[in-house]
C-alpha cells in the first residue's frame, strides 16, 4: 500500500457523458443541483403494465442499437478526457486504455469487448502511435478495477500514460426486461429497485514526472485503490454483512495517516436494500475515519444506475468539486459494488498542488 504523500499517480484529464450532461462539468453541476433526468420509456412497459422509468441519453435515438450506444457515449467521454494530450501532437509514445464494461447479462451486444477495443484503437490512432486497449467485464466495480490496474502500471513504470474509465448502457429491451424479472427495476410496484441509466466516465492518469515533462495540469492524485471480494451476494439467500466492501475501504484508508480524516464519500447506493445494508455495515466499521460519516453522495438519484461507468464518474465529480471550490475537503472516498462480488474503493486527493 502506498503511503500518503508518496503516490505519484496524477489525474490530468477527465471526461463524462451522462443523462444529465454531455460533459463532465455539466454532469457534475446537475448532480450538485440535484437535477434528475428520469422519464418514461417510449415503448417498454413493466410487468404491471406501466411504462418503465429510465435515465437515458437524450441525444441518442430511441431505436439506436445497444452496441452503438456504448460506443458513442464512450468515445465522447474518452475524447474529453484525452483533450490535454492533443497539444502534444505525437509526443506521447504510447497510451494504454483500460475500460470497464458490464457483467454478463441479457441484452448486451455480442462481442462487446472486441467492438470497444477495435473502435477505441481506430478512433485515436492519428494522435497516438502505439495503443493498447484492455476491457474489464465486471459490472459496477469494473471502472475502478480498470483504475486500479492503471494505477499500478503507472506506479511500477510499466505504463507512461493511461486512459481509464467505464461505459454502461441498459438501453437494450432485453436488459430492461431482465431487470424487471429480477425485481431490480424501480416501478410503482417495486419501490426498492433502481432507475437504469447509461453513461461513460474516463480519467487520464500519469506519473508526476510525465505530467511535469509534458506540462500537464495536475487535477488530482490517486492515493490508493483496492478491490476485494464479497461472498454474500445480492440475489442469494445469504445475509449481507458488508465484509467485502469493508475490506476494500479499510485497505485504501491505510494510505492515510491516522489523524487525517476522509472529507466525504461518493458511492453507488441506488435504492436497492442490499446496497443500503452494505453501506450501513461498512459505516459501523470505519465511521471513525470520516469527518462526518453521514456526508455522502449517491449520484444514482440524478443520473440513474450507471453500472460499469460509476467509479470513474464519481472521480470526475470529486475533481470538478475541487476545481470549482465547493468540495468539503481534499480527501474523497469512492466505492462501487458489483453483483459478481467485486468491491472496489479508491481514495483521491484534490487539494492544492502548487501549480
Amino acid at each position: 500500500m502506498v503511503a500518503i504523500g508518496q503516490s505519484q499517480v496524477c489525474i490530468v484529464g477527465f471526461g463524462a457523458r451522462t443523462p444529465v450532461g454531455t460533459n463532465a462539468v455539466s454532469s457534475a453541476a446537475a448532480v450538485r443541483a440535484g437535477i434528475a433526468m428520469f422519464a418514461e420509456h417510449p415503448y417498454m412497459v413493466d410487468k404491471d403494465g406501466n411504462r418503465m422509468i429510465v435515465a437515458m441519453d437524450a441525444f441518442l435515438s430511441d431505436d439506436v442499437g445497444s452496441a452503438h450506444s456504448f460506443l458513442e457515449i464512450g468515445l465522447t467521454a474518452a475524447e474529453e478526457a484525452l483533450a490535454p494530450l492533443l497539444h502534444m501532437l505525437g509526443r506521447a509514445e504510447s497510451i494504454q486504455m483500460l475500460i470497464g464494461l458490464p457483467e454478463k447479462r441479457p441484452g448486451l451486444p455480442n462481442a462487446l469487448s472486441e467492438k470497444i477495443t477495435a473502435h477505441f484503437k481506430h478512433a485515436f490512432q492519428e494522435h497516438f502511435r502505439v495503443m493498447e486497449v484492455e476491457t474489464f467485464n465486471a459490472g459496477h466495480s469494473a471502472g475502478l478495477m480498470a483504475l486500479e490496474e492503471g494505477f499500478y502500471r503507472i506506479l511500477h513504470g510499466s505504463a507512461e500514460i493511461c486512459l481509464v474509465g467505464g461505459i454502461e448502457s441498459y438501453r437494450a429491451p432485453e436488459s430492461l426486461e431482465w431487470l424487471d424479472d429480477e425485481g431490480q427495476l424501480h416501478s410503482e410496484g417495486n419501490n426498492w429497485g433502481f432507475i437504469p441509466g447509461e453513461a461513460a466516465g474516463f480519467c487520464l492518469i500519469c506519473s508526476k514526472n510525465v505530467a511535469d515533462l509534458f506540462k500537464l495540469e495536475i487535477l488530482g492524485k490517486i492515493l490508493s485503490v483496492a478491490t476485494e471480494l464479497e461472498t454474500n451476494l445480492i440475489k442469494t439467500d445469504s445475509v449481507c454483512l458488508g465484509k467485502g466492501l469493508s475490506k476494500a475501504v479499510k485497505q485504501v484508508l491505510n494510505s492515510l495517516s491516522p489523524e487525517t480524516k476522509v472529507d466525504y464519500m461518493i458511492c453507488d447506493v441506488n435504492g436497492e436494500p442490499y446496497r443500503g445494508d452494505e453501506l450501513g455495515y461498512t459505516f459501523v466499521r470505519i465511521s471513525g475515519r470520516f469527518n462526518d460519516p453521514s456526508d455522502f453522495i449517491t449520484p444514482a438519484d440524478c443520473w440513474g444506475d450507471v453500472g460499469a461507468a460509476s467509479g470513474p464518474l464519481y472521480i470526475t465529480l470529486a475533481i470538478v468539486a475541487g476545481l470549482k471550490g465547493y468540495a468539503k475537503g481534499p480527501h474523497t472516498l469512492v466505492w462501487t459494488s458489483s453483483e459478481g462480488g467485486q468491491r472496489s474503493a479508491a481514495l483521491l486527493y484534490t487539494g492544492d498542488f502548487g501549480g
